[in-house]
């Protein structure tokens, strides 16, 4: 019994370390695209961003009015690419919202 508990927690363990990870490659690329779009002016049409365990690809769409809305790909060594969008508002060159594709 306390084997399967052990062997439960390292499982758990290892998924929410991985989940953290995942997180704060989203908010660190997110952060250096709005960065990047402040000091240049225009929004990066494309890039990528290289971590230590994966990397960030994202291309921005054309803006619709005050919306530009960026497509991120998180490729993991370990897992399978995951997707998220950030919308930014063209006026203040910040973004407004984020939601993750499922």
């Amino acid at each position: 019994m306390n084997i399967e508990q052990l062997l439960s927690e390292r499982k758990m363990a290892g998924e929410t370390t991985e989940i953290l990870k995942q997180e704060y490659y989203f908010l660190s690329s997110a952060k250096k695209v709005e960065s990047l779009y402040q000091s240049g002016g225009i929004m990066p049409a494309k890039g990528t961003i290289v971590y230590v365990n994966g990397t960030m690809d994202y291309r921005a769409e054309t803006p619709t009015a005050y919306i530009q809305i960026v497509d991120f790909t998180l490729v993991l060594h370990s897992r399978e690419p995951i997707a998220g969008y950030g919308y930014f508002d063209t006026r203040s060159k910040t973004m407004i919202k984020w939601e993750e594709a499922k």
